[in-house]
């Protein structure tokens, strides 16, 4: 089984990439809803994050006072490291508890989709790793869309995210959507096609 990370900035397509390995067999593990189930779910990382926080950051039900907890870590460099420092372990080791369940399941593959794939440390459970990318203009657009924002809005998500390039200079492959659905899905499933049969990886 291959284990592959696919990253990119917001609108750049990663949900059509995903969707054609789904239709190949491949399991998707979705780092970021991995992280909300675990918010939910896992005792030791919240009680690690009261323990470091307070309390108080989360309600008596259980879940996150995300407004409370981003007052503390956008003012606070060193606390918003330690934050990731947390969450990052827990979702790498959930990561590899999915990753065995596939390899259980006799799936081909499992894609692990992560904007901070290279930043949490899963980029290291990567066999290889994709950046799905596009220009600033179709990213604006799809966004504009997807969301029904405007563009100034759509501009500032761009622009507080890491460029493209970044993203191609730490993957070994890049898929480029600069033109419609279709023809990223076609790209998709060739290299798709090509890492699992293991050609030049």
């Amino acid at each position: 089984m291959v284990v592959i990370g696919i990253t990119g900035p917001t609108g750049a397509g990663k949900t059509t990439v995903l969707n054609v390995l789904r239709a190949m067999g491949g399991a998707v593990a979705d780092c970021d809803k991995v992280y909300h189930e675990l918010l939910r779910t896992s005792a030791p990382m919240q009680n690690e994050l009261k323990r470091r926080f307070g309390a108080e950051i989360f309600e008596e039900n259980g879940d996150l006072r995300r407004k409370e907890l981003g007052a503390i870590v956008f003012r606070d460099a060193q606390a918003l490291e330690d934050l990731n420092a947390v969450t990052h372990r827990h979702i790498v080791a959930q990561l590899k508890r999915l990753i065995a369940q596939a390899r259980a399941e006799g799936r081909p593959a499992i894609a692990l989709d992560a904007i901070a794939l290279m930043e949490s440390g899963a980029g290291a459970l990567c066999d290889v790793t994709i950046a799905v990318t596009a220009s600033e203009e179709a990213r604006m657009g799809r966004i504009m869309e997807r969301e029904g924002i405007g563009e100034e809005y759509a501009r500032a998500r761009i622009a507080s995210q890491k460029p493209s390039a970044w993203f191609e200079a730490r993957c070994t492959h890049t898929l480029r959507n600069d033109g419609d659905k279709a023809a990223l899905e076609d790209q998709a499933r060739a290299l798709f096609t090509q890492i699992l049969c293991k050609e030049d990886i």
